[in-house]
């Protein structure tokens, strides 16, 4: 993998890790776009990557997750990331088998879309405003829609945010507790792949990965960058469009796109 792909995966990355419209979707199309091997380095850039794509909600939040006085927040979001690390342990290789084929991905992507379009009118009575009014209870059932996102082509933020209105919370209370509930769910695969994955091929763990040359750890160190930048852009973005318009947009462009990668990845790749 060269410079210039690092950079554009870097920046698929922070685009599409917190809007519900698949980063496994894009990252697929753009590594087959621009033949982007996969082998062993690239797909744990691709996951290392979301370190600066966490450290962007940190940045935009950090009031929120430096203020100690109120732990039950830390209490929630501990509970609420259980279901995806228990359930993520127990399915990662049926998932890096999905993974192979996009299609399915292409067809869930779509599949997604049409959920996304009937959402807002679906849950119209928000009771819940903000995370303080949020039980463990809730925080709990939000962690186990999550766990939707296993399946390659969902959206991790779709399933946490359509969780969280399912529960109650309005639009902008179930995204920013889907960004919360992000950054350890991301950090807990970002350290798994790093210090404890073993990859297929060399049988190397991810950090003898990193460190087998200069270039791999320019690599990483630039990508996180790139992505904690685009990231911080991305979320403040797609805060403003649900405050605006719902869920509606982001289902039409998943459908579209979605479509046009069924047509690329079945006819003409």
């Amino acid at each position: 993998m060269n410079t210039f792909q690092a950079i554009l995966l870097a920046i698929v990355e922070g685009l599409t890790e917190y809007l519900p419209i698949s980063s496994t979707g894009h990252m697929i199309f753009v590594s087959s776009y621009f033949g982007i091997q996969n082998d062993d380095f690239v797909k744990l850039f691709q996951v290392s990557i979301q370190f600066g794509a966490i450290l962007a909600v940190v940045a935009l939040y950090w009031k929120k997750f430096f203020d100690f006085s109120k732990f039950n927040f830390y209490i929630k979001l501990a509970c609420a990331v259980i279901p995806a690390l228990v359930l993520g342990k127990l399915f990662d290789d049926k998932i890096e088998a999905v993974l192979g084929d996009p299609i399915p991905i292409t067809i869930v992507l779509i599949l997604g879309g049409i959920i996304l379009l009937f959402v807002d009118s679906r849950f119209h009575s928000p009771t819940i405003v903000a995370e303080e009014e949020i039980t463990i209870k809730k925080a709990v059932a939000i962690g186990f829609w999550q766990c939707l996102a296993m399946m390659p082509g969902t959206s991790r933020s779709a399933a946490s945010i359509i969780g969280g209105m399912q529960q109650g919370l309005t639009r902008q209370a179930a995204a920013e507790f889907s960004f919360f509930l992000a950054v350890p769910t991301m950090l807990a695969v970002t350290v798994y792949s790093l210090l404890l994955k073993t990859y297929e091929v060399s049988h190397l763990k991810g950090y003898e990965l990193l460190i087998q040359s200069p270039k791999n750890i320019k690599l990483f160190l630039m990508g996180n960058v790139i992505a904690f930048i685009v990231a911080i852009i991305a979320i403040k973005f797609f805060i403003g469009i649900i405050k605006q318009y719902g869920f509606k947009p982001w289902g039409w462009y998943r459908i579209i796109v979605g479509v046009f990668l069924l047509v690329y990845f079945s006819y003409i790749k």
